[in-house]
């Protein structure tokens, strides 16, 4: 079985890129764009720690890290223009540049997406996302709860609504019950166990982690559900009161059983801060396969932060590997 992963990255520093994103957006949020100066420590961690993979498809707007080895044979360069359809383009919405992955030239029909903020840090295998050709996954019933206007709950709702009107929660649960109830869930399965009574899926939980797709899932919600997806990719930057994103196709493949179960234990979500001595200690440490470092407002000395955290990286990852010239 051969298994790919996908990459979105975006350079905010493109004079190219920021005046057409400004056509459609007022301004540009740095905390959202800015550059960490450490995408080749992804590399790195793919090279050392998941030697296995097929084919890495690095998808920008146009441009590359003047670092990178593009002629590297398992690196596919994707541009915007290769997968998605021109109606769509350009676009500045990242769920238009995820719901359009099986577009992709030659992607394998397993595939893991990152994104540019989720780092290998200890050793990873296939089988950490697929088993029995079926994406690894957990299937845990969550309640979707808004915190302080965050307006992304919109969409997990948005994506809900599809998954409801396309399936029927009593049945998915008779023909999967051992999917979704689960021991390898732990503690968790008490979110599941409190909200069986509800006759609809109320939601899912889902960590800010890669998630393994099947490529056949994208092409079946596109014939299910054209409209709404073509709706999302019509936004040339995010809606998040009418757009679904790629949750959807997660969130179809728990419904439709599509999945095999695993535990929660493959990484952790760190909030970057001022303070970033646990994080620090877990990638020096390798305490799970992935981390994931998104960004934060609470940073007061970015520059400081970023070489610290790059010091890190170099830590366990200061080979240089082929995807670097």
């Amino acid at each position: 079985m051969k298994i790919d992963f996908v990459l979105t990255w975006v350079d905010m520093n493109d004079p190219k890129w920021q005046k057409e994103y400004l056509k459609y957006n007022k301004d540009i949020d740095p905390i959202k764009y800015r550059d960490w100066d450490n995408l080749k420590y992804w590399f790195r961690g793919v090279e050392k720690y998941a030697s296995w993979v097929n084919k890495i498809h690095f998808i920008t707007y146009g441009h590359l890290p003047s670092w990178l080895n593009a002629n590297n044979p398992k690196l596919n360069i994707v541009n915007h223009k290769d997968y998605i359809p021109k109606e769509y383009l350009p676009t500045f919405n990242s769920h238009t540049i995820e719901l359009n992955f099986h577009n992709i030239k030659d992607l394998a029909e397993h595939f893991v997406y990152f994104n540019d903020d989720t780092f290998i840090v200890n050793y990873l295998k296939p089988e950490d996302f697929f088993k029995n050709n079926l994406p690894c996954d957990y299937a845990i019933l969550n309640p979707i709860i808004s915190i302080n206007n965050d307006h992304f709950s919109n969409i997990v709702t948005n994506n809900m609504a599809l998954i409801n009107r396309n399936f029927n929660k009593k049945e998915c649960l008779k023909q999967n019950r051992f999917k979704y109830l689960n021991l390898k869930y732990g503690h968790n399965l008490i979110r599941s166990l409190l909200l069986m009574p509800w006759d609809r899926f109320p939601g899912f939980y889902s960590a800010h982690l890669p998630n393994a797709y099947l490529k056949s899932t994208f092409k079946t919600i596109w014939e299910k559900e054209t409209q709404e997806l073509h709706n999302t990719c019509l936004c040339k930057i995010r809606n998040n009161y009418t757009n679904v994103n790629q949750w959807i196709v997660k969130y179809w493949q728990y419904a439709s059983g599509t999945f095999y179960p695993r535990n929660l234990k493959l990484g952790k979500y760190f909030e970057i801060t001022d303070s970033n001595e646990e994080l620090k200690k877990f990638i020096k440490n390798k305490r799970m396969p992935l981390v994931c470092l998104n960004d934060s407002p609470k940073i007061s000395d970015f520059n400081k932060t970023k070489e610290e955290l790059i010091a890190t990286f170099e830590s366990i990852l200061s080979e240089k590997s082929s995807f670097e010239l």
